[in-house]
């Protein structure tokens, strides 16, 4: 997520203020900078692509000096990471810093382009720019005008805006899941997206809900909801320390991450699908029907979580797209031979973009001829930079080691592959695809619901962190989540774990049930809930414990399963992403319990670039 800093006051701080707070965000990840500060009535904008360090360069030597500003860092959405992609956006008087992401992009700039706008950059956050803009030149106050430009926005977005004919204040509103949070000092006030941004300055804070708009002078506030009303509400103090306040109030970045995936999936689905047309955008990626119909196999290459999200890559392309798939390990694809040529796409997933093995089974699936395709969240990583085309998650940047937020945007992504390749190879229709992306629209919704099992499956994992084993079995797309949740388990608690496709029960693991093991069953897909059932009670006859991943409302799981989590009903794969949360949240919980270093856990790196 990108760094929002905003100030106003009476001295000529703002460059300080807004350089120091962007520098306590800078855990977030972030590829350009930029600060906009009124110097003498006129707004001055400096930009710079890359690290902060960066920015601060270009002050050196030409500092901005003036007592409002705003500064932001960005995480690229819309367009590649550049200077003149960076924010500040300014459109005449106006300048503006923007989180999140606008749907109906498209049609607003279509539209501005048709009344003599012009753009500077690909970003959808100039179009806010010029809607504010156009406002003000109607004759509108600056509350006024941003008030009727975001009522013309679809999606999430938390903005800040500055303008030179308004000098004495900031504005600043929000919808959807970017956070806004407005600090009052003495004689100052400050916008964030985060509290450790502004922690130093003040500990007096608010935060703007979904629809609210906010004007900040030097000594005050007003707050206006979506109807126009004021709304009056109270600052409280925030306790935290330093440590405390870049975890956003969590114990650990794993528990933030979690609860994070909500707006990480949001990002991802962005506007990448069109419900209107029934069709995917997958940022510009141009694949040929004829190419399509002509593909002898796909190829997915990936290590630990992000094999996992290939395997249901797999599952959900040959579905929907009726290719032949297969998923290799990354490390085990160059040193055997490889069935791959021009008529093949290979698709590499990777969070970091650096794991030493899948950019080199990529290298090697170039080399061969194959198209080859990045799944990846950082911009300007290895393997995005060498393929030949790319997708990212839009995750954010994902400190805990435990990857979470990250397998759960490269599913989505790889939901909106499969899609794709269906429209294309002619085996799912405009129609199918419209109503997939209305479910689509409500998974962030569901994964949060799902986050809300949090303190049952506390209660769950105290009966059983003491387990020396622990067995995850699932069917279908359960498969992969038995797997991911095995691994999760293991990697951040240290007990043995193991994921089994539920048919392979009685095919060895069965011999290893217990009073002394918990089986974690994921049942949450209609197609293959009897048969799942069936292996809990086989299970359960031989003495295990099984904890099952259900679907709401589901009436019979108590006969199978002496613990049952419920989540939200969804459709497959989306399920399969659900079901997955849960699992995460017993992983947390378990091994906070045994006293385990939860983020770092020992022997792990977060990217590993050497073999």
């Amino acid at each position: 997520m990108c760094g929002i800093v905003g100030y106003i006051g009476t001295e000529d701080r703002a460059q300080d203020v807004i350089l120091d707070g962007l520098r306590r965000l800078e855990y977030r990840g972030y590829d350009s900078a930029g600060i906009a500060v009124l110097e003498d009535q006129k707004i001055r904008v400096v930009r710079a692509k890359g690290k902060l360090v960066n920015l601060e360069s270009a002050l050196r030597d030409v500092p901005v000096s003036g007592p409002v500003g705003i500064g932001h860092t960005r995480w690229a959405t819309h367009g590649k990471p550049s200077e003149e992609n960076a924010h500040p956006h300014r459109a005449g008087t106006v300048a503006l810093i923007h989180n999140g992401i606008v749907e109906n992009h498209r049609e607003l700039r279509a539209n501005l382009i048709e009344r003599g706008c012009r753009f500077e950059s690909d970003t959808d956050t100039e179009i806010i720019a010029h809607l504010i803009h156009e406002e003000r030149d109607a004759g509108k106050s600056l509350i006024d005008a941003v008030k009727r430009a975001v009522q013309q926005l679809d999606g999430s977005y938390a903005i800040v805006v500055l303008d030179e004919e308004h000098p004495d204040s900031l504005v600043t509103a929000r919808n959807g899941g970017s956070p806004v949070i407005i600090g009052l000092g003495e004689n100052e006030n400050f916008v964030a997206s985060d509290i450790p941004a502004i922690l130093p300055y003040t500990r007096r804070m608010l935060m703007l809900e979904d629809g609210e708009i906010a004007e900040i002078t030097q000594t005050d506030f007003k707050i206006f909801g979506s109807d126009g009303s004021t709304i009056q509400r109270e600052p409280r103090m925030i306790q935290w320390d330093p440590v405390q306040a870049e975890k956003g109030g969590y114990d650990r970045f794993m528990q933030k991450e979690i609860y994070e995936q909500p707006r990480a999936i949001s990002d991802t689905i962005g506007t990448r699908v069109l419900e209107e047309a029934g069709d995917i955008d997958l940022d510009g990626i141009e694949f040929d029907a004829d190419w399509i119909h002509s593909l002898s196999g796909i190829k997915f290459a990936a290590c630990g979580t992000a094999w996992h999200a290939a395997l249901l890559g797999k599952y959900m392309i040959e579905r929907f797209a009726k290719v032949p798939t297969e998923v290799d390990l990354a490390s085990e694809f160059r040193y055997r031979d490889p069935i791959i040529n021009d008529r093949y796409l290979f698709i590499s997933v990777s969070q970091s973009g650096e794991t030493a093995d899948t950019l080199a089974a990529a290298r090697k699936a170039k080399e061969l001829g194959a198209r080859t395709l990045s799944i990846c969240n950082v911009h300007e990583s290895s393997i995005a930079r060498e393929a030949d085309d790319v997708l990212y998650t839009h995750a954010g940047p994902e400190i805990g080691v435990a990857s979470t937020k990250c397998f759960t945007t490269q599913v989505t992504a790889l939901y909106l592959v499969a899609l794709k390749l269906g429209l294309l190879k002619g085996t799912l229709s405009h129609d199918e695809v419209r109503e997939t992306i209305v479910e689509l629209r409500h998974l962030p919704r569901w994964v949060e619901r799902a986050a809300n099992t949090w303190d049952q499956v506390e209660r769950i994992a105290r009966r059983y962190f003491q387990a020396r084993d622990f067995l995850f079995l699932g069917r279908g797309v359960g498969f992969p989540v038995a797997l991911e949740g095995a691994l999760k388990l293991k990697e951040i608690s240290y007990i043995h774990a193991e994921g089994y496709a539920a048919g392979e029960l009685k095919h060895g693991p069965i011999a290893l049930v217990d009073e002394g093991l918990p089986i974690v069953v994921v049942a949450n897909q209609k197609g293959h809930y009897k048969k799942v059932a069936s292996n809990a009670e086989e299970v359960r006859a031989r003495g295990g414990s099984v904890i099952a991943i259900v679907n709401e409302g589901d009436a019979h799981a108590a006969e199978f399963a002496d613990e049952v989590i419920e989540v939200p009903e969804a459709s497959d794969p989306m399920s399969a992403i659900i079901a997955t949360v849960p699992l995460q949240i017993l992983a947390y919980h378990v091994a906070t319990l045994k006293g385990t270093d939860v983020d770092q856990p020992r022997n792990l790196a977060k990217s590993v670039t050497v073999e």
